[in-house]
């Protein structure tokens, strides 16, 4: 099988090494320098891709896509997918909700796996199988966290993915259940400290729960963001000061981004809290995960990288229901859960789940 892969960034051309030993790719991106540094893994090919009719262009001529793409990409990437009944794996953020698509992915007999990185993604993976463990699950907290090893001032902190979709992190509304009821809080508004093994962080709620909100029955339902402690108040005087918003956003970025990159490896952090009934007793069950830089490739594009790469060789072996299918519906699946989780474990990545 000829798969292929749009967007040859970190984590792209992660997704590429892991792939290219299994399948042949095609791999597109618009930056020469990109593909220069994948072009052993596969067909490479330079394309600048600005619409759905671009995107359509590229997938119509193959079976499986993996969409590695920026997130202003990611709506058009699954229409113009499902229009051309490519099957799609995606960790491109996007503010729609992917499951609007389930009716016509299921017409045009196209599989969708949004959401197939890290958080969302992993987060959705364990979520779904918690779900599954109890009778009645009552409540889960997700607080996840991709940081540098090093705690730098001023900000505390290294960009390993787009800087515009980390911004957005800080401006966007959160949106958790509380009470069974879906409400919007303002994701700078309470800042938290908290302490997971050893490390002690300040934490905010984000927007990362997405498919969760409407696939698991939860009275109560949250995910935090972890950061090393001043880096929050900082950015939140920013934003006060209308450093983020949509006219000075550029300027922004090229001031406070060169603060955010120096020599340091970056982790991810995941700690899962769930509480329910089981056997008509109260259980707790918790999902820890833990990695580091290696192999020259940033954590964060491993956690994220790694995670689509193996759902893609799911999809390319197996063979899936049409339809829109986020990684907590995997999740639902014992087997399809330990295969992901013990594939992660062989690269590294350090998962503990805790009865």
């Amino acid at each position: 099988m000829n798969i292929l892969i749009l967007g040859a960034g970190r984590i792209g051309s992660l997704i590429a090494n892991y792939l290219s030993n299994k399948f042949d790719l095609t791999i597109i991106d618009s930056s020469e320098k990109n593909l220069e540094k994948v072009k052993k893994y596969g067909k490479v090919e330079k394309k600048i891709l600005q619409n759905e009719r671009d995107i359509y262009n590229v997938v119509k001529n193959f079976k499986l896509v993996v969409g590695a793409l920026p997130a202003n990409f990611g709506n058009k990437t699954v229409k113009s997918c499902i229009q051309a009944s490519s099957n799609l794996v995606d960790i491109s953020f996007m503010k729609e909700n992917p499951l609007k698509y389930n009716k016509k992915a299921k017409e045009n007999e196209v599989t969708i796996i949004p959401d197939a990185g890290f958080a969302p993604g992993l987060s959705n993976l364990f979520v779904g199988r918690i779900f599954q463990y109890y009778d009645k699950l009552e409540e889960c907290g997700i607080r996840v966290g991709g940081l540098p090893l090093k705690k730098v001032p001023p900000l505390y902190y290294k960009i390993t993915w787009s800087p515009k979709d980390l911004i957005k992190e800080y401006t966007r509304k959160a949106r958790i259940i509380n009470n069974n009821n879906i409400i919007k809080l303002d994701p700078l508004e309470n800042i938290n400290k908290v302490k997971i093994k050893n490390y002690e962080f300040e934490e905010f709620f984000s927007d990362g729960l997405r498919t969760l909100l409407e696939t698991i029955d939860v009275p109560n339902l949250w995910e935090t963001t972890l950061r090393w402690k001043g880096h929050l108040k900082k950015i939140k005087t920013l934003r006060e000061l209308n450093f983020f918003s949509d006219e000075n956003i550029n300027k922004t970025l090229k001031i406070i981004s060169p603060l955010m990159d120096f020599k340091s490896k970056d982790f991810s952090i995941m700690e899962i809290l769930s509480k329910g009934m089981k056997n008509d007793r109260i259980k707790e069950l918790k999902y820890f995960l833990y990695d580091e830089e290696n192999n020259n490739f940033k954590s964060m594009s491993r956690v994220t990288g790694f995670t689509a790469a193996i759902v893609t060789e799911l999809m390319a072996n197996r063979d899936f229901d049409a339809g829109i299918y986020p990684l907590e519906i995997i999740g639902f699946n014992k087997n399809l859960h330990d295969i992901i989780i013990n594939k992660l474990k062989k690269q590294g990545i350090r998962i503990e789940i805790t009865f």
